[in-house]
């Protein structure tokens, strides 16, 4: 694992020692837990737009598998209760096909987070070895022995930021696990919202039907609760990176949800009202093209007032108003 993650824990020191030089470099104190925990905000930063080309696929690729839903319910229905190996061959290939036509992936969902987790574990090495590699005058790996030390020394509100809820460290115990629950906290309720969000406003009502909805749903409760368990292991610092990161998935979502959301979903009626209130055609047309459906709506409408079956007795008294 060390072997596997060793780039990964280079790129992070790499990073941290870049935005540390810099807040340093404007005169912020090098041994400070705020130039420190800015460090780490700004790692966050460069590895959240590194990976917004994989949320722009994310997205493709799951509005596609909702797009899915109907077809893969009729295969579903067409082998049901087919259990041989052949069979299920079939179905397997079956459904490779639908995922190559429209360019869908079950696992682009999981890809931003995928590529994180290295970035991720790196930085939870490199923040448990400062204790040691403090104590021993070490470095790690592009942080030198004295950014070691200083990051050694760095706390907030007298929490050191390599802390953990379970091993405090010298600091302030109390402050180390007050911050710790605040963050672990904050981190499973934004990851509830991103999940959330994504299931109840942006999901086209066929495919809420679907289930996909259903572990969408699922995964509502047990991603926070995952989130929740395994903060109490990690360090603050590490606690400051995934919580940052959740808030920018949230704001990139939100965004994507308001602006590009999903045909049919509650999202996309919601746009076009607002798109309506400023006068705009719905998303996907034209203005020409949506008032050539007012007009053939109103011609529809106009034959159905003209064919209006009448009785026959108010039909002879129209006639005699005719004639």
């Amino acid at each position: 694992m060390d072997i596997i993650l060793w780039p990964f824990k280079w790129i992070v020191s790499a990073i941290l020692w870049a935005f540390h030089e810099l807040f340093t470099v404007i005169g912020m104190d090098a041994a400070s837990g705020a130039t420190w925990i800015l460090a780490i905000i700004g790692l966050t930063i460069v590895m959240r737009t590194l990976t917004i080309p994989l949320f722009v696929k994310q997205i493709k690729s799951m509005r596609g598998m909702q797009e899915l839903q109907p077809e893969m319910a009729k295969l579903q229905a067409k082998y049901k209760g087919k259990t041989d190996q052949l069979s299920r061959q079939a179905m397997a290939q079956e459904q490779m096909e639908l995922y190559r036509k429209t360019g869908s992936n079950p696992l682009a969902s999981c890809l931003p987070i995928i590529v994180q987790m290295p970035i991720f574990f790196g930085l939870f090495q490199v923040l448990n070895g400062v204790p040691n590699a403090a104590a021993n005058n070490e470095g790690i790996l592009v942080l030198g022995n004295d950014k070691v030390e200083q990051f050694n020394d760095a706390s907030i509100f007298g929490a050191p930021l390599f802390s953990t809820m379970l091993r405090p460290g010298d600091g302030n115990h109390f402050a180390t696990i007050l911050i710790a629950a605040i963050m672990v906290v904050l981190m499973s309720a934004t990851q509830f919202y991103i999940t959330k969000q994504l299931s109840a406003k942006n999901m086209s009502d066929a495919a809420k039907q679907s289930p996909m909805y259903r572990q969408q749903q699922i995964m509502l409760y047990v991603l926070p609760l995952v989130f929740a368990i395994s903060g109490i292991n990690f360090p603050l610092g590490v606690l400051v990176y995934w919580t940052v990161s959740n808030f920018w998935s949230l704001g990139q979502q939100f965004w994507v949800i308001r602006n590009n959301p999903t045909p049919g979903s509650q999202a996309e009626r919601e746009l076009n009202e607002r798109r309506a209130e400023k006068g705009l055609p719905p998303v996907g047309k034209t203005k020409e093209e949506q008032e050539q459906e007012i007009e053939a709506a109103r011609e529809r409408a106009a034959r159905g007032q003209r064919q209006q079956p009448m009785g026959k007795k108010r039909q002879k008294q129209q006639n005699k108003k005719n004639n």
